[in-house]
């Protein structure tokens, strides 16, 4: 009988989509088993960081990107070595960026204008803090894959299928022998 992966799993959730038009996020909570690896995390936190800093984005977050694309340009996803320093000070910019909060009848929320630059300081917080919490991987992947459409809200649809088969690729990537590991 063979063995039912993870890719294996995401790759159901697609053809929900393709089937239904859309699949509930709480789908991608079988990416949490996988993440209790901690190079599998941290390495993911870097992967998505750097599919956002590869993206479109508003004039008045390029300078941000920029500096994103800069620090991850020679970076390997599959074991990532990044500068602390760097990595810290970048986080710390985004932060700063999108800092607004905005009170709402059952209490403060933040205020997200760029997507894109909220990603990738989700993905260098999970690496700085050498992210060993699953559910913070779940969280970046279902944040990387929702989209919303008034037909079903935010949920997985549309886009979120070639998203998903972003994550497969990755991972499918990293769980193949490396070259110097044969």
């Amino acid at each position: 009988m063979k063995r039912t992966t993870i890719s294996d799993k995401l790759r159901e959730v697609a053809a929900e989509i393709e089937r239904r038009g859309s699949a509930h996020l709480t789908r991608l909570t079988v990416l949490k088993k996988w993440f209790e690896v901690p190079s599998h995390l941290s390495s993911f936190a870097i992967f998505i960081a750097d599919q956002a800093s590869r993206r479109k984005t508003t004039e008045e977050a390029g300078e941000l990107i920029r500096k994103a694309r800069a620090l991850l340009a020679d970076v390997d996803v599959f074991a990532p070595k990044i500068a602390r320093a760097a990595a810290t000070s970048l986080y710390a910019s985004l932060r700063a960026f999108q800092n607004e909060q905005r009170n709402v009848p059952w209490g403060a929320v933040r205020v997200i204008r760029d997507h894109n630059l909220f990603l990738i300081e989700c993905g260098l917080g999970i690496y700085l803090r050498h992210g060993n919490a699953p559910t913070e991987g779940y969280r970046l992947a279902a944040s990387y894959c929702e989209n919303y459409d008034p037909r079903f809200g935010s949920n997985l649809n549309g886009p979120s299928r070639r998203r998903l088969g972003e994550i497969i690729d990755f991972i499918r990537h990293f769980e193949a022998p490396r070259q110097g590991e044969r």
